[in-house]
Formats: C-alpha cells, sequence, structure tokens
C-alpha cells in the first residue's frame, strides 16, 4: 500500500511536561517534518484552546484540533463559541472540534457531581450534544429543549465563512463507534493496538462514514529503560472500564484482569508487572526510528484515514525524544 499523501497529524497531549510554551516549538517541528494537523487534549493541565490558539499564530496551515474535550466541562454553545473562535484565527486551516464522555475522575476534579454528568445514558447524551452543538454553529437563533441541555436564544457572535468547524468523536465501545459513524464527521480512536483497528472501523462504517482518526503512540528509546513508564501508562487506562473492555477485545484479557485482580489485592507492583512487553508494543511502541515509522505505517494499512502521532517524552532528555520520534513517524507516510 502507498502511504503518499496520508495526512499525519501529532498530538501535545502527552507533552504537557515540557511546559505550554514548547507547543510552538512542537509546531514548527510538525510543519518542517509535514505534518498535516496538530491536536491537544483537555483535561486537568492546559486549555486545548488558548494553546491551539497560540499555534494558529505560527502555523496558520497547520489543522487543529482538540482531542478530546469532555462534553460534561463546556455546554455546546461555549464548544461552539471556541471552536468558532479558533477557526476564526485559522482560516485556511480545518479545525477538528473532538469530544468525548469523560471519566468520573476528571469530572470529581473540575467539581462536577458525577450523578448529574455521568449519565445513565451516555448515548442519548452525545447525541443530544451533537446535535445542539451544530445548531450553535449554524449562526442562527437557538432554542433547544433537551433531555441534559435546554438553550434559549443563543446566537453565535462569531461569523464563518464557508470552512466551519467539523466534529470528532472520541469512541471506544461499539455503541459509540456506530453513534460517531452517524452523527460525527470524524471518529478518534485512541490506545487501540492495530490488531483492533479493522472491527473497530466495522462498527463505526455500520454507522456512516465519519473520517478515521487515531492516537498512535510511540517512543523513539529503549524498551527495558522505558518498560516502567509504559506500564504505568497503561495500568491508569486498563483500570478505566471503558479501555479495559477494549483491551480484552484487542486480546489482552490476560493482562487485564491480572492487573486488576491483584490491585484489587493492594498489589500494585504486581499490577503494573501483568502488563507484558507484548502488550506495551502493541500499543506504547517503543524502539528504533524504523521501528516507530512501521508502527505508524501499520495503522495506516489497517484502514486508518489521519494517523495522530501521540510521542511518548520518556527518556533523560524529553524534547529530544520527542524531535526524534516525530522525525521517525513522519516517514511513515512519504
Amino acid at each position: 500500500m502507498t502511504h503518499d499523501g496520508t495526512p499525519l497529524g501529532v498530538t501535545f497531549g502527552s507533552l504537557a511536561v515540557l511546559g505550554p510554551r514548547s507547543i510552538i516549538d512542537i509546531a514548527k517541528l510538525a510543519t518542517r517534518l509535514g505534518y498535516r494537523s496538530l491536536w491537544t487534549v483537555e483535561a486537568t493541565a492546559t486549555d486545548a484552546f488558548t494553546l491551539l490558539g497560540a499555534v494558529s499564530a505560527v502555523a496558520p496551515r497547520l489543522d487543529l484540533g482538540t482531542g478530546i474535550v469532555p462534553i460534561q466541562l463546556r455546554t455546546p454553545p461555549l464548544a461552539a463559541m471556541s471552536a468558532a473562535s479558533l477557526q476564526a484565527l485559522s482560516p485556511e486551516a480545518e479545525v477538528w472540534l473532538g469530544i468525548g464522555v469523560s471519566a468520573p475522575g476528571i469530572l470529581r476534579q473540575h467539581g462536577v457531581l458525577t450523578g448529574d454528568r455521568m449519565p445513565a445514558r451516555p448515548i442519548a447524551m452525545m447525541r443530544e450534544y451533537v446535535a445542539l452543538l451544530r445548531e450553535c454553529l449554524s449562526g442562527e437563533s437557538v432554542t433547544f429543549e433537551g433531555d441534559f441541555w435546554q438553550v434559549k436564544r443563543f446566537r453565535l457572535g462569531v461569523r464563518l465563512g464557508e470552512r466551519r468547524p467539523k466534529l470528532v468523536m472520541a469512541a471506544l465501545n461499539p455503541q459509540m463507534l456506530r453513534l460517531a459513524g452517524e452523527i460525527a464527521d470524524g471518529v478518534l480512536l485512541n490506545y487501540i493496538p492495530v490488531a483492533h483497528v479493522a472491527t473497530s472501523i466495522e462498527r463505526v462504517r455500520t454507522g456512516g462514514n465519519a473520517r478515521i482518526f487515531a492516537y498512535v503512540h510511540a517512543a523513539v528509546g529503549d524498551l527495558e529503560r522505558s518498560a516502567t513508564s509504559a506500564r504505568k501508562d497503561l495500568f491508569n487506562y486498563a483500570m478505566a472500564d471503558g479501555y479495559a473492555n477494549m483491551f480484552r477485545a484487542a486480546g489482552f484479557a490476560d493482562e487485564v484482569d491480572e492487573l486488576r485482580t491483584r490491585h484489587a489485592a493492594g498489589d500494585r507492583d504486581g499490577a503494573l508487572a501483568a502488563i507484558s512487553e507484548r502488550m506495551i508494543q502493541a500499543i506504547d511502541f517503543i524502539g528504533g526510528a524504523a521501528g516507530v515509522t512501521s508502527f505508524v505505517r501499520s495503522y495506516v494499512d489497517a484502514g486508518v484515514e489521519h494517523p495522530v502521532l501521540m510521542p511518548l517524552p520518556w527518556g533523560q532528555d524529553r524534547l529530544a525524544v520527542t524531535e526524534r520520534t516525530m522525525s521517525a513517524a513522519a516517514a511513515a507516510v512519504r
């Protein structure tokens, strides 16, 4: 398969340790290496739209994405205002507004009552959010009465041209993947082994033709030195039910079950040890530059239309690791 012309992105989501201002240097490097898009997350560190606004000033042609912002923390009108402001600052770029249902831990850190904002019907909540968000982005007066949000006479004050923000949904489980295909412009896969990509795409396609994005986690480095960092990273996600179920479906049920059993028994070291090198290399790949290039390429071969590198800055010189990893990933689509 040829990879020429495949758009490649990079996310700042794993690079908060470099400090907010470093996103400017990452954006400049991404431009030099031929990256198409730059993404960032929003949880408890930096504000996504502030960072992306800074990027728009130094890399005006770089597409900008959030991956993700939690729908329980930003109302649809606020999300529309933020995305429209960013689009107005970046008229030559696509703005990909990536949204998702956030975990209870993040919501508690923001002072949100999880009983109110962790719905028994997450699919219904997401469907309503996207419907209202699209109305808010239309520029027309919006009055909306839903199960989760009620809006009276909202009108977006930013006047946009033909280019408007596009909506991307973070999705893991079959129902959310199908919904993303149906109502979103794109779907963002995360922490997904390449072997599970085709299954996820099939589920998206039962709903529609949303563009397939995927975070590809990789580092140019030494596996033995960085294995502990990888295990801690994967542990945090394996403890979340949604990711744990996806890991099981992708062939890592033994690791997840042993990890959870040992953690429940108070054995954190044993829980970390339960994460095999096979699991690390399938999700958080660590190796030489050629290995990173092949790893990114494998996601394109599996059907990902726009891979987004998540550089893992594990090593004594975090910036140097990031730069080497970005260079190696860029070679995958040349």
